[in-house]
């Protein structure tokens, strides 16, 4: 089937908390389908509806997770997705709302935290011949046997870069409640440069550190399909960041981006025995649990004792923490703990490797600001080191001043 150009548009629960904001992005959607006829919006739950329906999973099950669990949470699309069905079809745009099953977006079975597998794009391209708009429900799908699953925290925009790939879609455009991608939180640096284009591999590493603008899996997704990332405004039609293949700039900076994270959890042990097959014990039970890692550090050994720090998820914390007990019981550490009073921050840019004194900048930037540094960990386009939460948004002001220039009246 031939439809031409197809535009995708994911938009964030932020942008369709309210019935008024839900009206807003219905009025939005009809002016752009004026121009662009074939169009699939990909939407998110309203407001804070998924903490919401995780505050209340956690009143009923000390440990809520699974099947029933991916049920629950999936909730909140249908209602969002149905009820700007309903706004765009009162100002008489042809509109469907569709659930990830009846999308035939089909994941593996990891209830929670699923991986989109296949999209079978019939049913949206039938709605699309006969002139509607699609709205879909982002974060969930369903496996081979029909159970519902979830794609995880940001899995709206994962939707939407899958869609759009399986579409071969003109464009993937993130509505979002900020103008674009910028160089550091605009609520933690007033002055915060603008980026009207940025590279795939740029965003993904950016997002990977903490930007919230864009899921890191949505942007690998649309980079291995070659399909071009808008991130704009919910709220008007200004231009946003292009992220795409070969995206110059008229000079290129050393750094593009300074980011932090919060969400996260420090895991140390200590008199770790120093010989083979322990390191290889300890995070095996880690996969085990479904524990991403961001970052491992191991100490040189001494009196054939080692150390073992690695950086996790902090919703992770608790399963962490019984493993740190049952690794002690067998030997594999005499001392750990988990800590949560910790955050992550990053520089990033395509030139940090070919760069000298980049990093000695980030650290002195701290240092200058009493801030210290716990771990340290750097690849082609990052660097990124650990410190204590509660100094976070005066590191990231420090950094981004080193690099950028002192922020406006405000921005320290």
């Amino acid at each position: 089937m031939s439809l031409g150009q197809i535009v995708v548009q994911k938009y964030g629960g932020s942008s369709v908390a309210t019935a008024e904001k839900i009206l807003a992005i219905a009025e939005r959607i009809k002016t752009y389908s004026q121009t662009h006829p074939h169009i699939v919006v990909a939407v998110s739950a309203m407001g804070k509806t998924t903490d919401q329906l995780v505050a209340l999973a956690r009143q009923v099950s000390r440990n809520p997770h699974g099947r029933d669990y991916d049920l629950l949470l999936a909730s909140g699309e249908q209602v969002a997705v149905a009820t700007l069905a309903l706004a765009l079809q009162d100002m008489g745009v042809p509109a469907i709302a569709l659930t990830g099953a009846q999308c035939n977006i089909r994941t593996d079975g990891s209830f929670n935290r699923a991986r989109i597998q296949s999209i079978d794009t019939a049913r949206i391209e039938e709605e699309l011949e006969k002139g509607r708009v699609v709205i879909v429900a982002g974060f969930q799908g369903v496996t081979a046997n029909d159970e519902v699953t979830t794609l995880g925290r940001g899995g709206g925009d994962i939707t939407g870069a899958a869609v759009a790939a399986a579409l071969h879609a003109s464009v993937c455009e993130i509505c979002t409640d900020v103008d674009g991608v910028l160089s550091a939180d605009p609520n933690v640096v007033k002055g915060a440069r603008f980026w009207p284009e940025l590279t795939y591999e740029e965003a993904i590493e950016m997002a990977s550190s903490g930007a919230k603008v864009l899921h890191p899996r949505a942007a690998e997704i649309c980079m291995s399909y070659n399909i071009p990332i808008h991130i704009r405004s919910s709220f008007h039609l200004n231009e946003g960041t292009w992220i795409r293949e070969g995206a110059k700039r008229m000079e290129e900076p050393e750094v593009v981006g300074v980011t932090s994270d919060k969400k996260i959890a420090k895991v140390t042990l200590l008199n770790v025995p120093d010989q083979p097959g322990v390191a290889a014990q300890i995070f095996q039970d880690v996969a085990a649990k479904d524990i991403n890692i961001r970052l491992i550090i191991q100490s040189a050994a001494a009196d054939h004792r080692a150390g073992i720090t690695f950086i996790i998820e902090d919703e992770f914390a608790e399963p962490a923490r019984k493993l740190v007990e049952e690794w002690k019981r067998k030997g594999l550490a005499k001392e750990g703990n988990v800590d949560k009073g910790v955050a992550t921050i990053a520089i990033i840019g395509s030139r940090l490797a070919a760069t000298p004194g980049l990093a000695g900048r980030m650290f002195a930037a701290l240092a200058n600001n009493g801030i210290n540094v716990d771990c340290i960990s750097s690849s082609e386009m990052t660097v990124s080191c650990v410190i204590a939460s509660d100094q976070v948004e005066q590191g990231v002001r420090a950094v981004h001043d080193e690099f950028f220039g002192v922020t406006p009246e405000g921005g320290r």
